[in-house]
């Protein structure tokens, strides 16, 4: 019983990426976003961090970022991206990079979703890090479609809603450990971000 009142409290106590009120992602842990806007979420992270960024794609990818693009969230100068040729390496350059601590985010943008034993080892090396090194890396993975990767610590869906009036998006938190799957409507990104409830959710299978 001692030791699971000493896990719980040492899980309260791990920092948080908070880009508005509402939305945390814990820091050492892998997180995994999906949807349309997923890019323009992890942009949004990268643009709450300090540091370099490091975006894994494999080097067939059809839709590398377009610094014009970027500049909107972020200076495409933090980024380094890395283009491993095989579709085993993408994970394991992660790991290492999150074991290194050197790097405040790292983002892989994966073809499809990983297997739950490489996300165990996402985590254990995010999380060496911190302890090691004192670092507190996040990890991100992009998926195709409505995601489902499993033992992710959340998972986040993001869609264009634009009209002619302002820039928006839907937001969903599909998986969290501790909260509820909850919309938003996101408007004033990055820079003043404002989130309205949303009643849609996304359907998932």
């Amino acid at each position: 019983m001692v030791n699971h009142l000493l896990k719980r409290a040492h899980e309260r106590q791990r920092p948080i990426l908070e880009p508005a009120p509402g939305i945390g992602l814990a820091l050492s842990r892998l997180h995994e976003a999906c949807g349309p806007a997923r890019y323009t979420f992890a942009l949004w992270l990268a643009h709450h961090t300090r540091g370099p960024v490091f975006w894994i794609a494999p080097n067939w990818s059809a839709a590398p970022l377009n610094p014009d693009g970027m500049t909107q969230f972020v200076n495409p100068g933090r980024f380094t991206f890395i283009t491993p040729r095989r579709s085993e390496e993408l994970l394991w350059t992660m790991e290492e990079t999150l074991r290194a601590g050197l790097v405040p985010l790292v983002v892989a943008d994966l073809p499809g979703l990983p297997a739950l034993t490489p996300v165990r080892r996402l985590h254990i090396a995010a999380e060496t890090s911190m302890r090691e090194t004192g670092q507190t890396p996040l990890g991100l993975i992009l998926t195709p479609s409505n995601g489902g990767a499993q033992g992710v610590e959340s998972r986040w869906h993001m869609a264009q809603a634009h009209s002619a009036e302002e820039d928006a998006w839907t937001l969903t938190r599909l998986r969290a450990r501790t909260d509820p799957i909850k919309c938003w409507k996101v408007t004033g990104l990055p820079q003043k971000p404002q989130l309205a409830s949303y009643s849609a959710k996304i359907k998932t299978t």
